[in-house]
């Protein structure tokens, strides 16, 4: 009799089991194929449904075929037994895993110690009957040779890793087109394909661009970013000042080095969502061409990819598609959902990290990268390196001294720009003033920002920053315009509308004063001529520097920096040792943050002191041991100290209001879909520390897990605003 894998398609036709376990294992074998462990993935592909064999579960799949219930027998023993019979060990877990996700070496032996007690004649009587029709199950595969020579502790973890997405991937695949009756082409496109195609757009682009110094050191940043590009797969580096160009480089090292190297796909990672937004609009605008299959995904929450139910394009539809395992030659993406990924044991997040072997991985804003976790993620960068032929290059304009790090301290470094300092030195558009002996109070600061027709105030916290802005609402002449404001207190989609509005006040030369918390200060494109700091690390107040004079248009832009009595506390909290070595390397009398000479020696020194090394310490012991559900727990980038809140009455329109409340009950109600309705909320949602949420419970519901409805007030110019806030940091 036939076996089958899955029930009938709309078409009325049944997946035979032993087509899918070899198409699964075809598929996975092609994964697998760029890091040379296409014989594994291909026989755990094969061996990864042997369980639906036996008889009980054949007879469930009858039972249930065109009810919608499930089978409810379970089918992956037989598979995970035989493995492990065979010598596979650990990689045994990506059979037994291929539902529910890479189990510890624990919870594996109690599965395999059922498989040989209680499940035992299931177990052989599904080996015994698939065997007869997949006979190339019985015999075991070999090890890439790499993984023998190797001498990277973690190399085993990343190639279990990436083996278990390639199987998954391939199952998903071929289970999907059984069901769409329909093959599922992969993208023709490489991303060696779009060198030409970026080069004529980027001509076109600067057409019109004056012939300034400041266009002249681009283009020099450039040609050296894209001369590096010719180099051999590894480890680079990017020093680039702000308004170097550094998005454009960035992209133009990638795409080219992708030729170079015959590498299929790049792969952005920024650290927070409006700079994803960002670059994928310029980098659509200069690769996605009108007619032609997309080319750019971007691809992080705030992007709706996943409600089957809506009628879409079809690029808009590749795109839902591309994004469940990356298949596309330029992803743009956040550092979150990259590395979450690559230490998450979970199938849809693991699916796609195959397609990262093979791939120019660009870090930027790299300096963001939390030094809690420095240690697994450099360590997982060296071995993409070394083993999974993937080049990473660090891009920032306040490049961390990693190189000092023992983890990556003998990995060979490409430096991009091979004379830093003198690029730095003439990019140099702003000269730093220090406001910090005797310390200001928040009522001087209000009132000198106040007094400026164009200024941007930068603090560390929402409460510091909702004091100063309403200081300086009182402090300005009454015919003047209104201060703005901009935090993690307001909805994303209101922070929106501000930054619109900052942005053409700009470009009209209309006077604008702007108070905003850190959130501005990686890759958001505003330029004032005035920026005040509060005291806080050297990246930051570097960071914020760059939206300062940022297109050169004067001589010198100002940057103040300053320092309030009593916000040290904040601050300490916030950045923890960091902060005390700043102000043993800058101030006055001492270095200015843009000295990147002492911004080496800083770093260093605040790595050191911070332990870096022996932060990520747990993390590693639970790689190495396998503890691969442990290693997601505890690899968290995501501040936990805050929780989402969404706001339906943020935004003045009722359609808007209406429609938040409608997708707000339906995730209480658990309809089918929540993360799709997660994303269309996304532009509702602020954020709040957990402890205010807890004490102003009565000003919140729950919706689902830890997202809230506030029910309180929202300011139109502040957003969520508590009188008794000030002594939570974010």
């Amino acid at each position: 009799m036939t076996l089958w894998g899955h029930s009938a398609n709309y078409l009325g036709k049944r997946h035979s089991l032993d087509d899918h376990l070899r198409g699964t294992g075809r598929r996975a074998a092609q994964n697998a194929r760029p890091f040379n462990a296409g014989e594994l993935a291909h026989h755990l592909g094969v061996l990864h449904d042997v369980g639906k064999g036996a008889c009980d579960w054949q007879d469930g799949l009858l039972r249930a075929e065109g009810t919608g219930g499930r089978v409810g027998i379970p089918h992956k023993h037989a598979g995970t037994w035989l493995a492990e019979q065979q010598g596979l060990d650990v990689f045994s877990g990506v059979v037994f895993g291929h539902h529910g996700g890479l189990p510890s070496l624990s919870r594996l032996k109690d599965e395999l110690d059922l498989a040989e007690g209680k499940l035992k004649p299931q177990v052989d009587e599904a080996i015994d009957r698939v065997s007869k029709i997949v006979p190339e199950i019985l015999t075991g595969p070999g090890f890439p040779d790499w993984i023998e020579r190797s001498e990277d502790p973690m190399a085993v973890d990343v190639l279990v890793r990436m083996v278990f997405s390639a199987v998954v991937d391939a199952d998903f695949l071929d289970t999907a087109e059984h069901f769409d009756a329909r093959p599922r082409p992969v993208h023709p496109v490489t991303a060696a394909d779009l060198v030409g195609r970026f080069e004529k757009a980027r001509q076109a682009m600067l057409t019109d661009a004056p012939d300034s110094p400041v266009n002249a050191l681009r283009r020099e940043v450039y040609d050296q970013a894209v001369t590096g590009a010719r180099g051999p797969v590894g480890l680079y580096r990017l020093p680039s000042p702000t308004g170097s160009g550094k998005t454009l480089s960035a992209a133009g090292f990638a795409l080219h080095h992708a030729a170079a190297n015959g590498l299929r796909r790049v792969i952005v990672a920024v650290p927070f969502m409006s700079i994803t937004e960002q670059n994928a609009q310029v980098y659509r605008g200069l690769l996605d061409q009108s007619g032609h299959i997309p080319v750019v995904l971007e691809h992080h929450s705030g992007i709706d990819l996943d409600n089957p139910t809506q009628v879409v394009s079809p690029a808009e539809q590749w795109r839902r598609l591309a994004a469940e395992n990356w298949d596309s030659p330029f992803v743009v993406t956040t550092t979150v959902r990259l590395f979450e990924s690559l230490f998450s044991n979970r199938p849809t997040a693991v699916r796609r990290l195959h397609n990262i072997s093979g791939a120019v991985l660009v870090l930027d804003e790299v300096q963001s990268l939390p030094d809690h976790l420095l240690l697994p993620i450099l360590s997982m960068l060296r071995t993409l390196t070394e083993y999974f032929n993937v080049t990473v290059l660090l891009a920032s304009a306040t490049q961390p001294a990693y190189g000092n790090l023992q983890v990556v301290r003998d990995l060979p470094v490409h430096d991009l720009i091979p004379q830093p300092e003198r690029l730095y030195k003439a990019l140099n558009r702003v000269r730093y003033q220090w406001w910090v002996s005797p310390k200001p109070t928040p009522r001087h600061v209000a009132e000198r920002a106040a007094a400026q027709r164009q200024c941007l105030v930068i603090c560390n916290t929402t409460a510091q920053a909702a004091e100063l802005h309403t200081l300086m609402e009182q402090h300005r002449a009454p015919d003047d315009s209104e201060v703005w404001h901009l935090s993690t207190r307001m909805t994303s989609e209101h922070r929106k509308r501000h930054l619109d509005e900052i942005r053409k006040r700009l470009a009209a030369g209309d006077s604008v004063r702007v108070v905003s918390t850190q959130l501005v200060e990686a890759g958001v494109d505003l330029d004032f001529p005035v920026v005040f700091r509060a005291f806080a690390t050297a990246e930051a107040m570097q960071q914020a520097a760059g939206r300062c004079n940022r297109n050169g248009h004067l001589t010198e832009g100002e940057v103040i920096i300053f320092d309030i009595d009593g916000w040290e506390k904040p601050a300490t909290r916030i950045y923890g040792p960091a902060l005390g070595v700043t102000q043993e390397y800058f101030g006055p009398g001492r270095a200015f943050p843009d000295d990147i000479t002492v911004m080496d020696a800083y770093y260093t020194e605040r790595f050191a002191r911070a332990g870096v090394e022996a932060m990520g310490a747990t993390i590693q012991d639970r790689r190495e041991k396998s503890d691969f559900p442990q290693v997601a727990d505890l690899f968290r980038m995501i501040d936990e100290h805050t929780v989402p809140v969404v706001v339906p009455h943020s935004t003045e329109d009722e359609g808007e209001q209406q429609e938040c409340r409608r997708l707000i009950q339906q995730l209480r109600v658990g309809v089918q879909g929540s993360a799709d309705l997660l994303r269309r909320l996304r532009p509702y949602i602020a954020s709040l520390p957990k402890a205010l949420v807890r004490k102003h419970a009565d000003l919140t519901s729950p919706v689902l897990g830890d997202l809230v409805e506030w029910l309180g007030d929202y300011r139109p110019q502040r957003g969520i605003e508590l009188s008794d806030s000030k002594e939570y940091v974010f």
